[in-house]
C-alpha cells in the first residue's frame, strides 16, 4: 500500500468520540473512560440519560479491575463538539448502511486527518462505507462484542486502512482492557459474527417451527459448552431489533434463507418485544 499522510494522533490530550449511546456504545465508553481515556458520547437526545448513567455506574468497578482512574465522561449531542478534536471516533449508531455512510461522510469532514474513525459494525464492511469520504486511510472497522464481559475487539480494514493504523490501535485497545484481534480479509461479519450467526439463526429457526422454547435452548447450551449465558438470553441483551438488522445484512449480501428472519420481524420486532431493553423478547 502506497504511503498516507497518517500519524499517530496524541491520546494524552484529546478525547474518544462515541457516536451513539445505546447497548453498545455506552459499553463501549464506559471501557476507555475506566482505562483513563477521555470519551466524549454522542447522542441526538440525552434526556433519558441511561447512557451515562450506565457508565457512571459501572466505571469505577471496571477501573479497579484494571487498576486505573477513570477519566471524564462528557455527553452532548453536537457531532462537531464530540468529534472535531477526538483521535478517534467510535461509530455505534444502528446497523443500516445509508445512516452509517452518511455519518462517515461528515466525520471525514469534521475531524482532524489523524483522527481514526472506526466502524462498530457488527456485519457490515467499513469498505462499504466509504462511498462519500475521501481520507479513507484512517477508516476501518472496529467491533466490540458485550465489554465488559466480552472484551475481543476486531479489526478489519477498509480497503484503504494506513497498516499502521492496525498496532497503534491495537496496542491502545489493550491498555483499555480489550483483546483486539486483526481480520486479515475483507468479510460480512468479521471473525466470529460469522461463526455467531449461523448459530442465531438456526436457533430462531428451531423457536420458528415450535421444536423448543427459548429457555430449554438456553439451558442445554449453557451445559454443553459450559457458558454463563444462553445464545437466547444474549439476542435479548443486544436487542432482537439489532439481530433482525443484522439478518438482513447478511441475506442481502449473502443470500442467506430469510425464513428466520421474517419470523423474528413479525412475532417480535413489529410488536416492540425487542428483548431486554423493552422488557419482554425470546425469553418472554
Amino acid at each position: 500500500m502506497p504511503s498516507t499522510p497518517w500519524t499517530r494522533p496524541d491520546t494524552s490530550t484529546r478525547p474518544i468520540a462515541v457516536i451513539g449511546g445505546g447497548v453498545m456504545g455506552r459499553r463501549i465508553a464506559m471501557m476507555w473512560i475506566a482505562s483513563n481515556f477521555t470519551v466524549i458520547l454522542c447522542e441526538k437526545e440525552l434526556q433519558s440519560g441511561n447512557a451515562v448513567k450506565y457508565v457512571q455506574e459501572h466505571e469505577a468497578e471496571q477501573a479497579g479491575l484494571q487498576g486505573t482512574e477513570p477519566a471524564e465522561l462528557k455527553a452532548t449531542t453536537s457531532l462537531q463538539e464530540a468529534a472535531g478534536n477526538a483521535w478517534m471516533v467510535v461509530e455505534a449508531v444502528p446497523e443500516k448502511l445509508e445512516l452509517k455512510i452518511d455519518l462517515l461522510a461528515e466525520l471525514d469532514k469534521i475531524t482532524p486527518p489523524d483522527c481514526i474513525i472506526a466502524s462498530n459494525s457488527s456485519s457490515l464492511r467499513s469498505s462499504q462505507m466509504i462511498v462519500k469520504t475521501e481520507k479513507n486511510y484512517r477508516i476501518c472497522n472496529g467491533h466490540y462484542y458485550m465489554p465488559p464481559d466480552q472484551t475481543y475487539f476486531e479489526l478489519m480494514s477498509c480497503g484503504h486502512t494506513d497498516p499502521d493504523v492496525f498496532p497503534f490501535l491495537m496496542e491502545k485497545a489493550t491498555q483499555a482492557g480489550f483483546k483486539p484481534v486483526h481480520a486479515q480479509g475483507d468479510s460480512t461479519g468479521l471473525i466470529f459474527n460469522r461463526i455467531w450467526a449461523s448459530l442465531k439463526r438456526e436457533i430462531l429457526l428451531v423457536l420458528a417451527e415450535g421444536v423448543s422454547d427459548a429457555q430449554t435452548i438456553d439451558d442445554m447450551f449453557k451445559s454443553w459448552f459450559k457458558a454463563t449465558k444462553g445464545p437466547c438470553l444474549m439476542m435479548d441483551t443486544v436487542g432482537l431489533d439489532t439481530v433482525y438488522n443484522i439478518e438482513v445484512v447478511y441475506s442481502q449480501q449473502r443470500q442467506m434463507d430469510t425464513t428466520a428472519m421474517k419470523w423474528l420481524k413479525e412475532n417480535y420486532v413489529d410488536k416492540g418485544n425487542l428483548g431486554a431493553k423493552a422488557g419482554k423478547g425470546l425469553l418472554g
